[in-house]
């Protein structure tokens, strides 16, 4: 199958889903109103409600959601074949994701810019909230500790890519400042940043640095180095402003976007490579997990992924300028996302085929088994990168750091905005404790003491996905992905169990959000089973004690939260079926969300 048929399908397919879908979504399920006076603007503090351009909000937001995820995914799920990823990501992202993101951005909008966590309380009921704060707390917490090793693991490899991300921080600072201190367009400062990001890339192959000197210094490895750093790094960025660094490094990002992609696509039309996988794998090696139900938590960004409602609750809704920009942001971005997952399936299956065509080897002796299929994907994606970007002149070793500084940019941009998020989640509960524990005791004053402090809270974010990316061998890019992803796929469908009873409470129609929540609901549940199963039986004692009975708090969780939300749903239709549709008593609760125009005057 010609590579370059299979990506004008799909973003033919994406086009026509925003064209009409996304239109459908915002006037008949979502309702948006162009005068609803959002957060952004009733509750501006300039430090996390700024009022944004919406072409920089979709930045930020398009970035932080799609991170190494949307590559990670496909790069270990083409095992079974490129077939099953690639209808997964196309059907997933145009029915479900964009759905999803553009609802928990207008459902946190319409609730002041509270958190997903806090919806579920308002939406659904008080355990709902717990509930779903513990879960996020898993999810963002994986999140961390994968993108991290993640980010090690390529910088490691490839330290002539550690000049260009690096230099990106200053640059992202510097521009932050051009456009929010003197109010100019952040375009042309990005585009300049970014071109100063390219130029290091000849500079770090002449000066490639790494942290051997620091690591022999201290006695450690250089992961365990890399590893402190970056969570050191990102313990101090997450307490920055959002337009301080957040938000002028996804812009740059956006435009680091947008070339990557298209140094893939032109890499795609010009070389006519031809992907050597099978489309649909038989006779899989001795070992090889069941493609139903792992594949739909294999791939979960670039599908559908409950890290999207946190940062579209957490961090875009209070930025969002106008209510209608939601369709722009939420549901773009979903199909952005959804168009680097497919060109992560042709890097995987085509690409990197270009990369190694001097070395003999079959697309089956780097697929050999599934424990090969986890090892190292995201440097399987940047060496597809550099066989398409070979397809126009770059040369290999350029190409090779070029997508590695890509990468590296999107995994620490999300790694940015969990770390903040996670910091939110952790007051989240610990109000929550402060609430209900005896008055004067410990853990009353514990409580309130990290519901306040801004520093232990961060601090606690960061050092439980240290502690848990410094356990040894496969375990990020392997057995951890398997449950972040099926925690991931969880979030997802509570996500939109959240948004389907505030769509039924206002008397619309929530076929379109309930069939991506019911299949979602079914494949995690299946795939806690499968793990749970695998984990306990497993010689490993990280699995056997600490991922297996993790898997059954989760798997707990979930079910306690699905009954939850179907009690909800349920009494949402009864409440409708009561006032009739569309009544204004539904209307009435919406203009009491947040204040309008006149009201805020």
């Amino acid at each position: 199958m010609p590579a370059v048929a299979v990506l004008l399908g799909s973003l033919a397919l994406f086009a026509l889903g925003y064209r009409f879908y996304s239109t459908y979504l915002a006037k008949r399920v979502y309702a948006l109103d162009p005068d609803f006076v959002t957060p952004a603007h009733a509750y501006k503090d300039g430090i996390d409600y700024v009022p944004t351009n919406k072409h920089i909000v979709f930045a930020h937001h398009f970035i932080s959601v799609a991170g190494a995820a949307p590559i990670v995914g496909p790069a270990i799920a083409v095992f079974w074949g490129w077939g099953p990823a690639l209808l997964w990501v196309v059907l997933g992202t145009i029915f479900a994701s964009g759905a999803h993101d553009f609802g928990a951005i207008v459902v946190s909008v319409r609730h002041r810019g509270k958190s997903i966590g806090a919806l579920a309380k308002d939406v659904i009921g008080t355990r709902a909230r717990i509930l779903f704060l513990l879960i996020i707390f898993f999810l963002v917490t994986m999140v961390n500790a994968v993108f991290a090793v993640i980010i090690t693991g390529l910088l490691i490899a490839n330290p002539e890519a550690v000049l260009a991300v690096l230099v990106t921080i200053p640059l992202a600072i510097g521009v932050g400042q051009v456009v929010y201190r003197r109010r100019s367009a952040a375009l042309v400062p990005s585009l300049i940043s970014l071109l100063v990001i390219y130029a290091c890339i000849p500079l770090g192959q002449a000066l490639p640095i790494t942290v051997d000197p620091l690591a022999d210094l201290v006695g450690a490895d250089p992961t365990l180095v890399w590893l402190v750093l970056i969570f050191v790094y990102t313990f101090f960025t997450s307490r920055l402003p959002v337009w301080m660094l957040l938000q002028p490094r996804d812009y740059i990002n956006q435009q680091q976007m947008v070339l990557g992609l298209l140094v893939i696509m032109v890499g795609i039309v010009v070389g006519m490579d031809t992907i050597q996988a099978p489309a649909f794998r038989s006779g899989l090696p001795e070992g090889s997990p069941p493609i139903f139900p792992l594949l739909f938590i294999t791939i979960a960004c670039g599908a559908v992924s409950g890290f999207h409602s946190l940062v579209a609750s957490g961090t875009t809704s209070k930025q969002l300028g106008k209510e209608t920009d939601a369709r722009y942001v939420g549901y773009l971005s979903s199909l952005g996302e959804g168009a680097l997952a497919v060109c992560s399936i042709l890097a995987c299956t085509a690409g990197i085929m270009v990369f190694s065509a001097n070395q003999g080897t079959a697309w089956t002796d780097i697929y050999v088994d599934w424990a090969a299929a986890g090892t190292n994907p995201a440097g399987r994606f940047v060496e597809g990168v550099a066989g398409f970007a070979a397809n126009i002149g770059v040369p290999e070793g350029v190409g090779l750091v070029f997508a590695t500084v890509v990468v590296v940019s999107f995994a620490a941009t999300s790694l940015d905005t969990a770390v903040r998020l996670q910091r939110y989640t952790i007051q989240e509960i610990s109000a929550i404790v402060q609430e209900r524990a005896a008055e004067g005791g410990v853990l009353r004053r514990s409580a309130r003491f990290l519901a306040r402090n801004i520093t232990a809270a961060t601090l606690i974010a960061v050092a439980i996905p240290f502690g848990l990316a410094l356990v040894p061998g496969n375990f990020a890019a392997g057995t951890l992905w398997q449950l972040f992803g099926t925690t991931n796929q969880l979030t997802a469908g509570l996500a939109l169990s959240v948004i389907a009873v505030w769509v039924t409470k206002r008397g619309r129609n929530p076929v379109a959000i309930l069939v991506p929540l019911v299949f979602l609901a079914v494949m995690t549940s299946w795939a806690l089973v499968v793990q749970l199963w695998d984990f306990a039986m497993s010689t490993d004692p990280m699995q056997r004690f600490v991922l297996a009975p993790l898997d059954l708090v989760i798997f707990v969780l979930a079910v306690w939260m699905m009954v939850e939300a179907f009690l909800a749903l349920r009494k949402a239709f009864a409440e409708r079926s009561a006032g009739g549709q569309g009544s204004p008593q539904g209307e009435s609760a919406v203009a009491e969300e947040a204040p309008r125009g006149d009201e805020q005057a």
